[in-house]
């Protein structure tokens, strides 16, 4: 069950991500803030839940570069970060790396203030253990993976995860996060 609901969230918040070039010329697109967590449509909540809210606020300071590149911004500002892999095509365990209107670049990440035993058992580049980047080439890509992902928490809250979008990023936050610790992913992308 549990790794049902967490295949299934990797899913969607793999169709809402971020990034430009899929042929690693560095041309990417600067990230749109739409932190997604459950509780209604475009509102920006503070806590996750179990129904999805996407807001999205473009401003100064926007993210740009790859899944990985913008994973290393973060973790300038949030300093419980490890980065843990970047994911390829060939092992992506979603097959939606390069594919029309799906993410062009994937990061993992853990975060240290998730207790190991709360994610016992999940693979390590769950997004349960810390999170992950998602690169896509469009604003409206990146929103609408955020918005799958939204509705499957609705109907399946062991899937409940923090989603924020700024541009065309979508950062993953464990649910074992508190919304405080959460927010500090919201602010390092400046959504």
């Amino acid at each position: 069950m549990r790794r049902t609901a967490l295949v299934l969230l990797a899913v969607g918040l793999t169709a809402t991500a971020v990034a430009c070039s899929s042929s690693g010329s560095g041309s990417e697109k600067p990230p749109v803030s739409t932190p997604t967590a459950t509780g209604g449509a475009t509102a920006v909540a503070d806590t996750p839940a179990t129904s999805p809210a996407v807001a999205t606020n473009m401003g100064p300071g926007a993210v740009t570069g790859s899944a990985s590149a913008t994973l290393a911004v973060v973790a300038m500002t949030v300093q419980t970060v490890k980065f843990g892999r970047s994911v390829t095509a060939e092992d992506d365990p979603n097959h939606l790396l390069g594919r029309p209107g799906q993410y062009t670049s994937k990061a993992t990440f853990t975060d240290s203030r998730v207790k190991e035993a709360d994610v016992e058992g999940e693979d390590a580049d769950s997004v349960a253990r810390g999170g992950a980047v998602e690169v896509f080439a469009t604003e409206a890509d990146a929103k609408a993976r955020a918005q799958y992902i939204q509705g499957i928490v609705k109907s399946l809250p062991a899937a409940l995860e923090y989603d924020y979008v700024r541009g065309t990023v979508l950062i993953r936050v464990s649910k074992f996060l508190t919304p405080a610790q959460a927010d500090g992913y919201k602010g390092a992308i400046g959504a």
